[in-house]
């Protein structure tokens, strides 16, 4: 599991402000269901432009629950210019750090303070993701986010772009230009337009039947079976008949929305890179 703070787990077993302000002057919606978070922060501004009343409605895991439970305590009783100046740095250094891994669901806290202040100023919202050119297909992130990201938090590797963007955290097919952003973002030079980088060729992996049953099952125990826990999930290794492997997803994973997104692309991709590249994942009926 993920190693969190006391105070990350205070807030997400006690959050506080939970709920709607019916009568709230500035409400910003952030995140998609589909991409598995969405934050709704309702604001009660008073006529001196002090937030008197901060409320939230989240979907997400535990450190979206306590990153937005916390942004509702930082703003209330500060004015609007002293709650712009809040970023998402403040809301996991109040939470005293997040797994590396979940500082996304800090940005989804800045990018909801700032679609709410948008919405009371009477401004247009236009979320990061609706702005320039998507490079994430997985979880919808466009180059303009990444950017961002890059910029206010001095990323310096496509890990740390995954860890705060979620971008190249599914297929992988994104890295190469994630990577094309951090060489720009950060004025280092990126590879001339047109001039592909060269990748030496592989030659197709030749297994007898049991190399390849002990090798899936290597890969299984070692490295997707821990990264699956993390989450609360596991999975078994129920058949392999040729390059058909048959699982079972277990704990978390049962009856999970991204299921299938899990065995295809975490599962799946990850036992073609490192076992044959035919290998076809069944989920057990």
């Amino acid at each position: 599991m993920w190693e969190y703070t006391d105070k990350v787990k205070e807030h997400f077993l006690n959050p506080r402000n939970v709920g709607k302000i019916d009568d709230a002057n500035a409400v910003g919606e952030v995140g998609s269901l589909a991409c598995g978070d969405a934050l709704k922060l309702y604001l009660k501004i008073d006529d001196k432009g002090v937030i008197r009343d901060a409320k939230f409605q989240t979907f997400g895991c535990a450190s979206a629950i306590a990153s937005s439970s916390v942004l509702t305590e930082l703003v209330k009783g500060k004015t609007v210019e002293e709650a712009r100046a809040l970023t998402n740095k403040d809301i996991a250094g109040f939470l005293g750090g997040l797994p590396k891994e979940k500082m996304h669901c800090s940005v989804m806290g800045q990018e909801a303070l700032e679609a709410a202040l948008k919405n009371y100023w009477g401004e247009r919202y236009v979320a990061p993701e609706a702005e320039g050119e998507l490079i994430c297909k997985c979880f919808g992130v466009t180059d303009e986010q990444i950017r961002r990201a890059i910029r206010e938090n001095d990323l310096k590797t496509a890990e740390e772009v995954t860890q705060y963007t979620k971008a190249g955290g599914g297929c992988g097919e994104c890295i190469l230009d994630i990577e094309r952003l951090l060489m720009e973002v950060r004025g280092e030079q990126a590879p001339a337009e047109g001039v592909a980088p060269v990748v030496e060729e592989k030659k197709p992996k030749r297994l007898t039947n049991i190399q390849r049953m002990q090798l899936v099952s290597k890969v299984i125990d070692e490295e997707i079976r821990p990264s699956l826990k993390k989450d609360g999930g596991d999975i078994e290794l129920i058949d392999i008949d040729g390059l058909n492997v048959v699982v079972s997803l277990r704990g978390a994973c049962v009856g999970c929305p991204s299921a299938q997104l899990t065995l295809k692309q975490l599962v799946e991709r990850r036992l073609r890179e490192t076992v044959e590249p035919d290998i076809v994942i069944q989920e057990a009926q």
